[in-house]
């Protein structure tokens, strides 16, 4: 689509494509030696403004972080799929000197919005030769549309503790089986008792037996709060392949993704996946009562790293339901 056939946009935007070279300061210090491995090139999105329909203006910015100057820099941007962007490029003519920044402009149409929760993610890619050496370099912004939900227990969807007095509504498994209230409490694990695992304070849930107290992973977004080292998991998988992606969003925009998984329930080993064991309770709940006694059922510990500089906004769950989650927490 040609820049002409968006000559009058809903929202009047009137920026050319361009870019801006940001002259550095003058260098104090000689170059840094070529052993150590060069500093990466920066590379960030501005916020997207998502009240469409319209055209909205978005900046890339570029700092050239590395030991050389940089020749021949090109920087394409894309927003989701089907939205179109102008222009396809942007390039800047001569060299980007070491400590110095660039910007492009770029425009994109946003649709009209639509109910619900989505995530919209854009991505800026620069191409150049010389800077840190590696050739190209990406910047992601995720914004988002809608909120996730408020809290963990917003998103509980299994019993997966029951009361061996009444075992029926329990179905942790799939199978109509569950943890038994009275055997966590032997272990520590009472409604709203406090877990420590991994340096994080976890609650464990509040929720009555046979009630739903658990999230099977199903990609829910679940707000959180809090900056520190690390997102701490607790839980424990149905099956031997209970593991996922975690993404963690920020409220600067970006976000990381992490690894993590529980062993089974039972009989797996217990570091399986990097987990952590946390309690071990003495048998089940079946649908016909209380049951396998002397076999262990257990609830471990895992984490994905965060970014120790920004504050967490909220988190996506791993899109794999075997993956149950009874609590989370930040740990510093």
């Amino acid at each position: 689509m040609s820049m002409t056939r968006w000559g009058r946009p809903l929202r009047a935007v009137a920026v050319a494509a361009s870019l801006a070279l940001v002259a550095a300061p003058a260098a104090t210090a000689a170059e840094p030696p070529a052993d150590p491995p060069a500093a990466r090139t920066e590379v960030s999105v501005s916020p997207v403004d998502l009240d469409g329909p319209a055209i909205s203006t978005v900046t890339v910015k570029l700092k050239n972080a590395g030991p050389q100057r940089m020749r021949s820099l090109k920087v394409t941007f894309a927003g989701p799929v089907g939205w179109a962007v102008q222009p396809s490029e942007a390039a800047v003519s001569g060299s980007l000197a070491v400590g110095a920044s660039a910007r492009a402009e770029f425009r994109i149409r946003v649709p009209e919005k639509r109910p619900g929760f989505v995530l919209r993610t854009f991505t800026a890619t620069a191409t150049y030769s010389g800077g840190d050496g590696a050739g190209s370099a990406t910047g992601t912004r995720t914004e988002v549309v809608g909120s996730p939900l408020p809290d963990l227990a917003a998103a509980y969807n299994n019993v997966g503790v029951t009361d061996e007095s009444d075992t029926a509504p329990g179905n942790y498994d799939g199978d109509g089986n569950s943890f038994s209230a009275q055997k966590l409490a032997a272990v520590g694990l009472t409604p709203g008792a406090t877990v420590r695992a991994l340096g994080a304070e976890l609650t464990w849930p509040e929720a009555e037996p046979g009630t739903p107290g658990n999230v099977s992973s199903a990609g829910q977004a679940i707000t959180l709060s809090g900056q520190g080292s690390r997102l701490v998991f607790l839980g424990s998988g149905v099956g031997s392949a209970a593991t996922g992606t975690a993404t963690v969003h920020y409220t600067d925009g970006t976000s990381s993704r992490g690894q993590f998984g529980f062993p089974n329930w039972s009989f797996d080993p217990a570091d399986l996946h990097g987990a952590t064991l946390v309690a071990s309770a003495d048998g089940r709940n079946r649908p016909d009562g209380y049951g396998n006694a002397g076999i262990a059922y257990r609830i471990f510990a895992h984490s994905v790293p965060l970014d120790a500089s920004k504050q967490v906004a909220f988190v996506v769950l791993p899109s794999n339901g075997n993956v149950h989650v009874f609590a989370t927490a930040v740990a510093p």
